[in-house]
């Protein structure tokens, strides 16, 4: 619960989710004895929402914040694809957002760091890459 309140917080600080703050933070909030691999897997399967300007990007995760994220649940795979089908301007947008598995190395920047750092079943705050504006859910991660 905590980790959605900070996500309230950072909403609109679009740098906010590729910060080490956020990578320490969830470093402590894994499943307790389950291993839960932040940092250190080597594969990630992921789906996002990919939008030029931050106010389009606010908006989808309003939407997210306000089906879940605001009551402390998780965003069901299936509900982000649908927003990401209708938000996202990525070529994966038709796909609900899906990317598959992709190792570290493959992705950019903060991508990588924000996709390799938010745990399985969470929803990461807007942040902006090279690319534009991002929304992250991870899906999975494997060695």
């Amino acid at each position: 619960m905590g980790k959605d309140s900070k996500s309230k917080e950072a909403k609109g600080k679009g740098k906010q989710a590729g910060g080490g703050s956020d990578e320490t933070a969830s470093k402590g909030k894994g499943k307790a004895g389950k291993g839960d691999g932040l940092g250190t897997c080597t594969y990630v399967k992921a789906r996002h929402i990919l939008c030029e300007k931050q106010g389009k990007i606010n908006e989808a995760y309003k939407k997210l914040q306000d089906g879940w994220l605001s009551n402390g649940d998780k965003v069901p795979p299936a509900e982000f694809a649908k927003i990401a089908q209708e938000y996202s301007e990525c070529p994966s947008g038709k796909k609900g957002g899906d990317l598959g598995w992709f190792p570290r190395g493959k992705m950019a920047g903060p991508f990588q760091e924000v996709a390799f750092n938010t745990v399985v079943g969470a929803t990461s705050v807007p942040f902006k890459s090279t690319h534009g504006y991002h929304i992250i859910l991870c899906e999975g991660r494997k060695n």
